[in-house]
Order: structure tokens, then sequence, then C-alpha cells
């Protein structure tokens, strides 16, 4: 029924990315034309081709900025495309905040800012809060990238050491009107997490941050401290009159790409089954809870009859510690787990990926496993229980010729799984 399953799970991974294209996601939710200035700003991993795909829709004046990280990037005409370090910060990151908050300056209640946001644009855009410097925040950034806590109390923490997140860029617009376009990372797609809401206050206070710098003990430096310690890390409020014309939409999310890779299955003669979009934890840990699912499907039919395609989205954390890591991400970490788990298991293929096209410190989107993956792993010379215990999964899937590369997608809703059970 499916000749080639790396290929039918990589046509699903395409149909989710093609859900989430900016430019179609952005023609349902483009606001009317303002009497005044439109002026455009954003940040993330999809920044530059929301901003593209905004310009080849917009019937009117354009003006503004956008960051994206180091790399390739899209052409835009009328909006300037700045890039900046992901995932730790950089001076390049600093002056594109404060380009940002210049475009801002001087505007009318005519006027309108269209902000595009998409996963990413925590990192790209530093603005350390009071005295602050960006040696703090890339000292928090790390303790973050390295706690494995959940992106939605990583951002927590973020925003209050910052003078950009949490609302503010958006607050420095006022009186204009400030729309703003997400793109949705975010397990839940509450979009004051996505980038760290740069235009969307929340209630975070500063003791949330400080009870998760507790609860994931992170080691950061007396000067953050006394920093969330004090009133100026106090983050805007959502009752904030400056926020009374501001509205946003969730333009693209890990549920709409899974619903449209369950179609693409469909279409293709196998049952579709959604196990949630929204899944957090340690990967090695959802590694083995997916892995348990495939076993109890394969020998006992249950809870899902074969044939059947297992998909899930959300974002997965993977803990380092104090041994450091090797090479890869938490999509191939959760994989070499997976991989474990259902060793010599037949009819069973997987594949999980980042759906920005980039999986972790590599250059591959994420990669395919079977059962018989670990085995060809030892077969190549590798120890696989030593490369997931030094997080050096991509190694042991490129040691057997199964890592996946996309490039860059142009869009960011975050880890994407789909597991083939026959």
């Amino acid at each position: 029924m499916i000749p080639d399953p790396h290929a039918f799970l990589a046509s699903l991974f395409q149909a989710a990315v093609k859900a989430a294209e900016p430019v179609a996601a952005i023609r349902a939710h483009l606001p009317e034309r303002p009497k005044g200035r439109t002026v455009v700003i954003g940040a993330g991993k999809a920044a530059s081709q929301m901003a593209a795909a905004l310009e080849s829709l917009w019937d009117g004046p354009l003006e503004g900025a956008v960051v994206t990280q180091h790399g390739p990037v899209a052409a835009c005409r009328r909006v300037e495309v700045l890039q900046a370090a992901h995932p730790v910060p950089d001076e390049a990151g600093i002056a594109a905040s404060a380009r940002l908050f210049a475009l801002l300056r001087d505007l009318t209640q005519d006027d309108l800012v269209i902000a595009l946001v998409s996963g990413g644009g925590s990192a790209l855009l530093p603005a350390p809060a009071g005295m602050l410097t960006l040696a703090d925040e890339i000292a928090v950034n790390r303790a973050l990238l390295a706690s494995g806590a959940p992106i939605s109390a990583m951002n927590t923490v973020r925003k209050h050491v910052s003078r950009i997140k949490g609302g503010r860029l958006a607050h420095a617009a006022h009186p204009a009107r400030v729309v703003s376009l997400i793109l949705s990372d975010i397990p839940g797609d509450n979009p004051a997490h996505v980038a760290s809401g740069p235009t969307i206050p929340d209630n975070s206070t500063p003791e949330d941050a400080l009870a998760i710098v507790r609860q994931y003990h992170l080691a950061l430096p007396r000067t953050v401290m006394e920093h969330l310690a004090s009133p100026d890390s106090a983050a805007a409020r959502p009752d904030d009159p400056a926020f009374t014309r501001h509205e946003h939409q969730v333009i693209a999310s890990a549920r709409v790409s899974l619903e449209a890779a369950a179609g693409k299955a469909k279409a293709a003669g196998i049952v579709p089954v959604i196990l949630s979009d929204s899944i957090e934890g340690e990967a090695r840990d959802i590694g083995l809870m997916h892995a348990a699912i495939a076993r109890e499907v394969r020998y006992h039919g249950r809870p899902f009859a074969v044939p059947v395609v297992m998909l899930s989205g959300g974002e997965t954390t993977v803990t380092i510690g104090g041994e450091g890591h090797g090479k890869g991400g938490r999509n191939t970490e959760f994989l070499l787990s997976f991989a474990h788990s259902i060793r010599g298991l037949p009819d069973v293929q997987a594949l999980a990926a980042d759906t920005d096209g980039r999986d972790g410190s590599e250059h591959n989107a994420g990669a395919f496993a079977d059962g018989e993956s670990i085995m060809r792993m030892r077969a190549a010379g590798i120890d696989p229980r030593v490369n997931l215990m030094d997080h050096d999964a991509f190694s042991a899937f490129e040691a057997i010729g199964d890592i996946f590369e996309t490039g860059p997608t142009g869009t960011n809703v975050n880890d994407f799984r789909a597991i083939l059970v026959r």
C-alpha cells in the first residue's frame, strides 16, 4: 500500500508545512488600510517570508523592518530585512531591536502597525532591561536552553529581563493601531508566548519568573536576580489603555498543519490519528511514550487498527546536564529514544522534524527511524545508548543515512511527528 514509507512520511511533513505557508495565512487575515501610514515590524525565523508575503498582498504604501536569523532570507522590496543570531543573542540583535523601536516613533492614531511574529523571535530581539547587559541576556538564554523548561516558562523569564518583550514593543507604537499576525510555535497557541510576545502583553509577573528560576535551578547572574526582584521587571498589563486598539490573530499553528497532514494521509488510503498538537516534555521521554503506543498498535491492534499513521506536534525539550552535549536537536533525540524502544519491531517507520527546517544545532530538519535503526547504528560503529546520553542523536542517524533535510521552510509551527504502523 505504501511502497516507500520515507517518501510517504516526508509528503505528510510537506503538507503540514504548506498549511502554514505565509501567503495563504496572511491573505486570510489582512487588516484594512489605514488613513495614515502602514508600518511593518516583526521578528522570528519566518519573518522575511512573512514580510515578502505581506508585500505581495498589500495594496498601498508600506514601510518597516523585520528581524530574522542569519542565513538565506526571502527578498523584500519595501520592508528592510535585518539579521541576528539564534538561539543565542548577539550585538546585531541589539541593533535590530533599536531599529524596530525607532520605526514606532511619532506615529498617530491614523497609522497602522502590522506586526509579523513567528517562533525564534525571543533570541532575535535582545533588549536588556534596566542596568542589564547583552551578556546578562545571553546568560539567561543559555541557562534556559539547557534547563529543560517548557517554552512557555522560558519565555516568561525572558519577558522580565527585557524592555521589548511582553508587549513592550507594541506599547511604544501608541497611539497607532497595532495588528499582530502570528505563526504559533507554542503548544496551546498562546500568542503572548510566541517570540516572548513583543506585541502581546500578559498577566505574568516578576514573581512568576522567579518561581521558574527556582523550579529549574537556573544559575543566573547576580545582576539578573536583582533585576527580577525590582519593580523595573514588571511587564505591561493587558488592561493598559495603550493596548485598547490592538488586536492579534494566530494565522497558522500546529493544529492546522497536523490536520493538513491527516488529510494527505487519508487521501493515500492510510487512516490518520492526531494524538495531540501540544505535546511537551523531555524529548527522550516523549519518544518512549510514542513507542509504547506504536508497540500496542502493532501487536494488539489497539487503541488503533493498522494500518494507521499517528501524528503529533508541540515542543519537546532537551535538558543538558553537566556532561555537555554533542550534535542534534529535540526531534532527533526523540527519535533515538523511540528507536531504542521499538528495536526489532517490524512494520513501523517514523519521521520527526522541526517545521522550520532546522532541528537544533545542525543543518537537518530531523530524521527517520524504524525497528532496524539501532542495529544498523551498531553495525556502523555507533553505540546509540552513548549517543543518547551525550545528546548526540544527529551523529547516530547521520551514520546510517537517515537524516531528513529540507532547508529553511519559511514557516515555523514547531515539532512534527508521524509514525506509520502497518
